[in-house]
């Protein structure tokens, strides 16, 4: 019994020694100069996942339900439960409701959506959880930068100001993600009065890497004007497969496709994820 006992104590020390190897091993691999952008595979809706090179976590938009929550598991480590920030671009629900879940269940440091207000249950629904635990909410406005460290930041290109009175979809977060020699810009549900509004405000200034297209790839997005400023190598069309809408639509594709811009859809491929070290190559992973 006693040989018995000093076995099991044994095994249970090596046991726990793993665990705690296999814990640090994972934090410490986590570490580097990589900068990770993942589109998620929510169905039709937005859900991007970014991961600074320091290890900073953002979440812009979180589908429309509950599929949010897969991907988060599979791109963040199990003991990992808390998010730096969760940018609701604007409250239509194939954007905003996988976010009830997330901020829910994750520990969210700080809030930011355009401030468009609706009655619908589920924005009361994020209003309400905001306000329960306590987590600080900001107004995106443009000029903001928020530091992600070792050079990677965000920068809000719009709205301009106060957007009560816009319909949603014109009210969305734009935002651009840089680090060092690469970026990434995403447009919500912007339409293309609002893309060339930026065209006028930015100019060049609007070259991007990789390009999230508007409203999921709608006729009402991605106009030739915006696609020449920002001369994507990237888009990506965040779609549900057989989607009722018919998005991307054919306009968009056919546009794409003569400025020879490399398109991905999470429909077809699935979870999209970017890694970087800032260089000019990327590796880019598909889920399917």
């Amino acid at each position: 019994m006693q040989n018995f006992r000093g076995s099991f104590k044994l095994y249970v020390l090596g046991v726990l020694l793993f665990s705690n190897l296999f814990i640090w091993s994972a934090v410490f691999g986590e570490q580097g100069n990589i900068l990770k952008v993942v589109f998620f595979d929510v169905g039709q809706g937005d859900a991007i996942f970014i991961e600074s090179p320091n290890g900073k976590q953002v979440l812009i938009d979180g589908g429309s339900n509950r599929a949010v929550m897969r991907n988060l598991g599979q791109v963040m480590p199990f003991y990992d439960r808390s998010i730096d920030l969760v940018v609701m671009t604007h409250p239509d629900t194939d954007h905003l409701g996988g976010l009830l879940p997330v901020l829910k269940d994750y520990n969210v440091d700080l809030v930011m959506e355009p401030g468009v207000e609706t009655d619908s249950e589920i924005y009361l629904e994020y209003k309400e959880q905001v306000k329960t635990k306590g987590i600080k909410s900001i107004l995106a406005r443009q000029g903001q930068v928020i530091d992600l460290g070792n050079g990677a930041y965000l920068s809000v290109l719009f709205p301009v100001g106060d957007t009560s009175d816009f319909e949603t979809n014109t009210a969305s977060v734009i935002l651009k993600l840089v680090y060092r020699e690469n970026s990434f810009l995403f447009t919500g549900d912007s339409p293309q009065v609002i893309e060339k509004y930026l065209v006028g405000a930015f100019g060049n200034e609007l070259d991007t890497d990789v390009l999230k297209l508007g409203h999921h790839g709608s006729k009402t997005s991605s106009s030739e004007l915006f696609l020449g400023f920002v001369s994507p190598e990237y888009a990506i069309a965040s779609v549900g497969k057989d989607n009722r809408y018919g998005h991307p639509h054919k306009e968009v594709l056919d546009l794409l496709d003569k400025m020879d811009i490399n398109l991905f859809r999470t429909d077809e491929s699935g979870m999209i994820v970017f890694e970087s070290d800032g260089g000019t190559e990327y590796q880019v992973i598909s889920s399917k």
